[in-house]
């Protein structure tokens, strides 16, 4: 690549050698990435398919509905398990759809707060992308801690279902597992997703597959065997059992919302591995709609055979295990049934841990590249050996073990999952927001765009997350002892979050960030990593 200067313009010309040997469709996403003002430091080694499994890997809708089946159980019983879901389930694609939109349109890393950044206006830009951008890191690190947590709950469950309850082990345990040492979960996880571009690709369609077997084995097995135990259709679709403690049975029903609001995140997920993806334009919102479709869709048949095979919500409610999914797959499946498909499950979860720990790192080495994290230089750098942002994988897992030192009951699991769901719908639905309001001219659709449809469609997205931020907020038992702890934990974690990215705007960042910036300044940075490959072995 050469650059010419001519009366003070900078203009650039790609030598005819160092595109040789590269994919036109790389050449392609690496000129529209320049557009967008970032040179390629990736390996674009991601396929469509591959982009689809890492969107997939995230949601990972077997892991979703048997750590999330609490919340309709206690909130209406049968007639939530069925209904919340897919009630949710339209609204959150409204969201999906605007957001894939914009990944058709700006395909880059940088992802959401490079969205707001660009459909805001000029005056409001550096602080839209501001708050995006550290509302989607909220809602990331504090992702793979609930995840984690979940994946001792799990553990600790499979402990107590082979040991025939002789070995329950309390939040303390669960604990341990996940904090003492770090390295039961995180440590190991943090190696793993600091491998190169290419493993990471080949895993995603690992867990699609984990995904797809446990999902359609648990459909098919607890409404095969079931037998006896399988309620009527009656009961199934419409008995209503509040147990929250809220007194409102309309209230209550809304908090089922919880469940797929918490297992429908991380589909962003596909825009932020953008820069490595090939044909990205096309491939990250095609990974976002068929991710969040086909979660969708398995997640109702999950929900509709665990309400057939749950006999008694009652007598549910009152199992000593971490997890009650656990008890119906035990009372339908029998032992080692119940163990096989269960521990399927909890290393899916593990892995699913994984996923969003690279997506997290991705979004850290983005706003870092903007310099706007502090230590921006040391977590946007690029490991030589991997071509991935390492430094930024051990942040994210740094991050999220701290977020895990609250984790010491349910209630306060509860707090921290719905902290990340504030804060990634939060992000969202800004550039959504600029988009229909600032931006209605300022986009240029890529292959992917809603026309017309795109302003009614994110309204519609960005109403119904006030609606669930503010219902996140409450406590979602009335219980005394669960409400103190459900609400201050919850509000602290955003607040806290939100109090310093505030201060930061007001006292410094302001005068400073200005939004996204091009790191495209000299010859050497300009080529991407293909590029300076080739450029190597054509100068032999």
């Amino acid at each position: 690549m050469v650059k010419d200067k001519d009366d003070g313009i900078v203009t650039e010309a790609i030598s005819v050698n160092s595109q040789d040997d590269i994919p036109p469709v790389h050449q392609e996403d690496n000129i529209l990435l320049r557009k967008l003002g970032y040179k390629s430091e990736f390996k674009r080694e991601f396929s469509l398919l591959e982009t689809i499994s890492f969107s997939m890997a995230i949601l990972a809708v077997s892991c979703g509905i048997t750590t999330g089946y609490s919340y309709p159980l206690l909130s209406g019983g049968h007639f939530a398990m069925v209904w919340a879901w897919p009630i949710a389930c339209i609204f959150v694609m409204c969201v999906a759809a605007s957001m894939a939109e914009l990944a058709s349109s700006m395909p880059t890393s940088a992802g959401l707060y490079y969205f707001s950044a660009k459909m805001a206006s000029e005056k409001h830009s550096a602080l839209a992308s501001w708050i995006t951008g550290w509302s989607n890191i909220t809602g990331q690190v504090t992702l793979i801690c609930s995840i984690n947590f979940s994946c001792t709950e799990l553990i600790t469950t499979a402990i107590a279902m082979g040991t025939d309850g002789a070995v329950v082990l309390g939040s303390g345990a669960t604990f341990g597992i996940l904090m003492h040492p770090i390295q039961a979960i995180h440590l190991t996880q943090l190696i793993f997703c600091s491998a190169g571009t290419r493993i990471l690709a080949r895993m995603t369609v690992v867990i699609m597959v984990l995904i797809l077997s446990t999902s359609i084995g648990a459909i098919v097995s607890l409404l095969a065997c079931s037998g006896n135990q399988r309620v009527s259709s009656v009961d199934a679709w419409t008995k209503f059992e509040n147990n929250t403690g809220w007194s409102n049975n309309v209230w209550a029903f809304i908090l089922a919302f919880t469940s797929p609001m918490w297992s429908l995140t991380g589909y962003d997920s596909a825009a932020h591995i953008a820069e490595e993806t090939a044909g990205a334009a096309r491939a990250a919102p095609i990974a976002i709609l068929v991710g969040v479709a086909a979660t969708e869709i398995l997640g109702w048949l999950y929900y509709i055979a665990a309400s057939y095979a749950t006999n008694s919500v009652p007598d549910i409610l009152q199992s000593k295990l971490a997890l009650p999914l656990g008890q119906v797959f035990l009372n339908v499946l029998g032992k080692k049934g119940a163990l096989a498909l269960w521990c399927s499950i909890a290393v899916l979860q593990y892995l699913c841990g994984c996923s969003q720990a690279v997506d997290a790192s991705r979004v850290i080495f983005a706003f870092s590249r903007d310099n706007a994290l502090p230590g921006s230089r040391w977590w946007k750098r690029i490991n030589r050996t991997t071509q991935t942002p390492v430094n930024a994988v051990w942040f994210a897992m740094l991050l999220s073990a701290i977020c895990g030192t609250l984790v010491f009951s349910t209630a306060a699991f509860n707090s921290l999952a719905s902290a990340s769901v504030i804060g990634l719908y939060i992000s969202y639905v800004t550039p959504i927001y600029c988009r229909v309001t600032w931006g209605k001219d300022k986009l240029q659709p890529g292959p992917f765009s809603l026309g017309w449809w795109s302003f009614p469609i994110g309204w519609i997205g960005i109403v119904w997350v006030v609606f669930m931020v503010v219902m996140l907020l409450f406590p979602y038992t009335q219980t005394a002892s669960v409400q103190t702890m459900s609400v201050d934990y919850s509000v602290v974690i955003v607040m806290a979050v939100f109090v310093f990215a505030g201060g930061s705007w007001i006292f410094s960042a302001r005068h400073w960030f200005t939004g996204p910036v091009s790191n495209i300044d000299v010859q050497s940075d300009s080529l991407s990593y293909s590029e300076k490959q080739n450029t190597q072995r054509n100068s032999f």
